[in-house]
């Protein structure tokens, strides 16, 4: 099995909660189990280091969006291989613009953008698998 996929599955388990995860396919069959302390330290630099990053942190969520996969399938930026992006970073989009395609059991299907923005970050690889809800685009209120 391909550690890309082994770590799709450890994401799978840290996003529901899931302590151990038994998975069977093509003949193969892996078992992934956490280990939990039962006791962790925490330490914390004093609060002076904190607040300028904390507000920082703020302010940039206030002045960004995300665009959220809207089901499970393979993100595309492009319509084929070798094709324009349908965006790039930098891009100003509107409501309605197509930004990708997501193929979902060998149906592509047309992501359009429900807000508008400046795309300043692409979150995943084309050809990558997506879950429904995971970020796609953050974009900058413009």
């Amino acid at each position: 099995m391909e550690l890309k996929k082994i770590k799709k599955f450890v994401k799978f388990m840290d996003a529901n909660n899931l302590s151990e995860l038994e998975i069977e396919e093509d003949g193969q069959r892996i078992k992934l189990k956490k280990n939990f302390q039962t006791q962790q330290q925490l330490i914390l630099p004093p609060q002076s280091a904190i607040t300028p990053k904390v507000e920082e942190s703020a302010q940039k969520k206030i002045n960004t969006k995300e665009i959220n996969s809207p089901m499970v399938g393979t993100f595309y930026i492009a319509a084929s291989p070798g094709a324009k992006p349908y965006v790039n970073v930098g891009d100003i989009i509107h409501s309605g613009d197509i930004v990708c395609i997501i193929e979902a059991m060998k149906l592509m299907n047309e992501i359009k953008s429900e807000i508008n923005g400046k795309i300043i970050k692409i979150l995943v690889e084309n050809g990558e698998a997506v879950e429904f809800g995971q970020p796609l685009f953050e974009l900058e209120n413009v």
